[in-house]
């Protein structure tokens, strides 16, 4: 059995809760133990920094220092949280060597409210490094009871969780091809389009609304031309502003859209013949229901 240290993050125990069920539904299905980090604080989605680097050194080396102390991975389904906390993990481990100084500055802080202290024993690792790395697709393609077969996914990966990190495993920041494997493992045809690498306009949605949906809606619309069924991504922040904003974002660019939007644990889970309502995807905004029609036409009449 995997184990790891779970680091659900703050979107996925908030404004999108299905995101969670659907982790923990999936993680379960497949035998992997999630211990979840409940003393973890938000890794501060690459604003701590603006302030503070040792800021967000600090928050994050005691994020990482709850999982060491489990001697586990710390896990993340959250391609920000992956980005900002491996790149955490990057740069204290890099100090070790050449900066011991500025990790001893770090662990007092974290000695003053009684944490253990950042060892750089273990690695952060996100669901999607986890199940192609770890678990593995001929694993993952064996469990799949409910084949995918007949949909189209468009692959949506995120800005950190490609070129947050100096060193990305098991996959390419300029072309990769994760994210497409595990369509295929589960019988899913992956649809290749020019926005699956770019941002989705989250982080400029705060100050530059019109500039963060028209982002938004080109990768949107790009997608839709090559024929997608819907959109899956690994982070929970694109998640929320590909779905939840959507209709906004239709207004504002002029232009029909309506292309559901299902976070990674949410498509693995229904090849695993996991419900749909234990995955949450009826709490969408867009509809989710033409996968469901999609997947079970597929099924019961496969010629």
């Amino acid at each position: 059995m995997l184990r790891y240290a779970y680091f659900p993050g703050c979107v996925s125990q908030g404004a999108c809760k299905e995101l969670h069920t659907a982790t923990m539904a999936i993680s379960s299905a497949l035998d992997i133990e999630l211990i979840e980090l409940k003393k973890a604080s938000c890794c501060g989605s690459g604003t701590y920094k603006e302030d503070s680097q040792l800021l967000e050194d600090t928050v994050n080396a005691r994020n990482i220092a709850l999982a060491e102390s489990l001697n586990l991975p710390l896990l993340t389904h959250c391609s920000t949280c992956q980005g900002v906390i491996g790149h955490v993990d990057e740069r204290l481990k890099e100090a070790q060597q050449d900066n011991p100084d500025y990790l001893s500055k770090v662990n007092s802080f974290l000695e003053k409210e009684n944490c253990s202290p950042y060892q750089g024993t273990t690695v952060v690792k996100h669901i999607l490094w986890a199940l192609v790395g770890d678990y593995g697709l001929e694993a993952l393609k064996a469990k799949v009871i409910k084949p995918l077969t007949g949909l189209k996914c468009a692959s949506f990966y995120g800005c950190y969780l490609l070129r947050a990190q100096k060193n990305l495993p098991f996959d390419n920041p300029f072309n990769p091809q994760s994210l497409e494997s595990v369509f295929t493992a589960l019988g899913a045809t992956p649809v290749y389009y020019e926005g699956r690498i770019k941002c989705c306009g989250w982080p400029l949605s705060s100050y530059a609304t019109k500039q963060s949906f028209q982002m938004a809606g080109n990768n949107l619309l790009d997608a839709i031309n090559q024929g997608a069924d819907c959109i899956v991504t690994p982070c929970p922040l694109c998640h929320l502003n590909l779905d939840s904003r959507q209709p906004e974002v239709a207004k504002i660019i002029n232009q029909k859209l309506d292309i559901p939007i299902l976070h990674l644990p949410q498509l693995v889970g229904l090849a695993l013949g996991i419900k749909p309502e234990e995955l949450g995807i009826n709490h969408h905004i867009v509809s989710t229901k033409k996968i469901i029609n999609i997947i079970n036409k597929n099924r019961y009449n496969p010629d």
